[in-house]
């Protein structure tokens, strides 16, 4: 049986969401964003800030639904929606189903930590008092490449950084001569 095709406001949140990836990317932290949706109206984004705020939970669902619940005054976020750039890591799954999210639209695949579907599929998991409905590959491909291109990028500075260090160590050793 084909899957229907998602109305557009599906694609116009999943854009927001990579906007926020863009935030995150700007500022050094990799690039993932989520946007909260209720009502069919944003109420909540974020970017991922682990780097920034040194904080191993600062993902960006994580965020996100912290930004929600202070919006709406509650935990319980079971009218919303969650749209974010990359499959959901395990942490972010719980705190998915521990606030009650609805339905989590996610672009790209995440083959090393994702629990969406990639690795195993917490999100529907009968076990748990709460499942949240899944679909994946929204705009995959567009979060896809800015993932791919911050982590080129990354690799390449870390290249230089470690040539340069070891061109440095090899004219302290000169000089010591």
């Amino acid at each position: 049986m084909a899957q229907e095709p998602l109305a557009d406001k599906h694609y116009e949140f999943m854009r927001q969401a990579l906007v926020e990836a863009d935030k995150a990317r700007a500022i050094g932290e990799v690039p993932i964003g989520a946007v909260v949706v209720y009502q069919d109206q944003v109420i909540a984004a974020a970017h991922n800030l682990r780097e920034t705020n040194q904080e191993a939970t600062s993902h960006a669902e994580v965020l996100a639904i912290q930004a929600a619940n202070q919006k709406l005054g509650h935990w319980r976020l079971s009218d919303c929606d969650l749209y974010v750039t990359l499959e959901p890591c395990p942490m972010c799954s719980g705190a998915m189903i521990l606030s009650r999210i609805r339905h989590v639209y996610f672009g790209a695949y995440d083959q090393k930590a994702g629990t969406a579907g990639s690795l195993m599929n917490l999100l529907t998991d009968q076990r748990f008092n709460h499942q949240v409905q899944v679909t994946g590959g929204l705009l995959a491909a567009e979060s896809q490449e800015m993932l791919q291109a911050f982590f080129k990028t990354l690799r390449q500075r870390n290249k230089a950084r470690k040539k340069a260090r070891r061109q440095a160590e090899q004219q302290k050793m000169q000089s010591n001569l």
